[in-house]
């Protein structure tokens, strides 16, 4: 006698492989949501301090110009990431789904601009 599965078996497995993609799916999708906006958090903590050690660097050398977009841009070890751009003074982040989130130099300080609430920015 052989040894096999039973048409009734094979379905229950099956439909419990159903059921647990069904609530993974909607966890990772989230998940990595959250990792693009810890991410541009992250780029952000580097722009400020980035712009900290371009102040300090032209302090030293006698210089008290104001910091630009490109020379920022350029003091970030990694570089901006894909979900980021710049215009002139202007980075702009691309937020999971729609939004965006906007940050200037203004006085060589990173100052948070127009910014969408499901970019998960607010308490910057």
């Amino acid at each position: 006698m052989k040894k096999a599965f039973t048409m009734i078996e094979l379905v229950f497995v099956i439909v419990v492989i159903g059921i647990l993609s069904a609530v993974a799916i909607p966890k990772f999708a989230a998940t990595r949501d959250d990792a693009v906006i810890t991410r541009g958090r992250a780029t952000v903590a580097s722009l400020r301090s980035a712009l900290s050690t371009l102040r300090q660097k032209n302090i030293l050398k006698g210089s008290f110009n104001d910091i630009n977009g490109s020379a920022l841009e350029a003091e970030i070890e990694y570089g901006l990431g894909k979900d980021w751009s710049r215009n002139n003074d202007e980075f702009t982040f691309r937020c999971p789904g729609s939004g965006t989130c906007d940050f200037n130099i203004t006085k060589n300080k990173l100052v948070k601009g127009d910014c969408d609430s499901s970019c998960g920015m607010d308490d910057l």
